[in-house]
């Protein structure tokens, strides 16, 4: 069975020859730092057991996302992921977070506890 391309998914025929699709993902962009409202969470479930500081809120695009990650994890010494616009960082770590999310411009709170 083929799979279906992933730009004509949903648009069967088109009468216009100067038609131009346009992929909704690609036209997602990043809000500024001072307009995020980011909230940083300490999770323990589904991780054996471990503890885990989760930034969620964040809207933009997975590549700002990877490299806001990558930076936090960088200035932490620890590792993570990024993935459906949360970023989890191993370990409590949620006031330092907050400490080098604020100082580079982004609105974030601790929640949850």
């Amino acid at each position: 069975m083929k799979k279906q391309n992933r730009k004509t998914d949903g648009i069967v025929y088109s009468t216009n020859p100067n038609y131009i699709f346009e992929d909704e993902e690609n036209t997602a962009s990043t809000l500024p730092p001072d307009q995020q409202q980011l909230k940083i969470w300490l999770e323990k479930g589904g991780r054996g057991g471990k503890v885990a500081s989760v930034v969620k809120g964040f809207i933009g695009t997975e590549d700002d996302l990877k490299d806001l990650a990558a930076k936090l994890k960088n200035k932490l010494g620890t590792g993570g992921s990024a993935k459906d616009n949360e970023i989890i960082i191993q370990g409590d770590h949620r006031d330092k977070i907050l400490n080098l999310l604020t100082s580079t411009g982004y609105k974030a709170k601790k929640a949850g506890g």
